[in-house]
């Protein structure tokens, strides 16, 4: 359990770190900029030593998967992006691919 954890806080440091990034406006806003790298430093660790038990195919497919999809949807309520039926058919299918590779077994 505690190593689900770990991947947890690997995909939440990592998608504030790439939200930050949008806020960083190209590297050229120092804070955002600063607090991004030690975000992507943190989410690094803890997936690393989310991978002592995870399998890295289920652990890197729901760190992308879930990461891609809070992404998306950060960027549509906070960033104001639109959203349109393609836009959530792609993150309702990415979601079913997570839940999938996991039902299939692995960790």
């Amino acid at each position: 359990m505690l190593f689900w954890l770990y991947l947890l806080v690997a995909i939440l440091t990592e998608v504030v770190g790439t939200s930050l990034m949008k806020a960083s406006q190209g590297l050229t806003r120092l804070l955002p900029t600063v607090f991004m790298f030690v975000l992507y430093a943190i989410s690094f660790v803890f997936m690393a030593l989310a991978l002592k038990k995870i399998e890295v195919g289920i652990a890197y497919a729901i760190w992308s998967g879930l990461g891609t999809a809070l992404i998306a949807m950060i960027g549509i309520t906070w960033f104001r992006e639109s959203l349109n039926l393609p836009k959530v058919a792609g993150i309702v299918l990415i979601i079913a691919g997570v839940v999938l590779l996991n039902l299939k077994g692995g960790g």
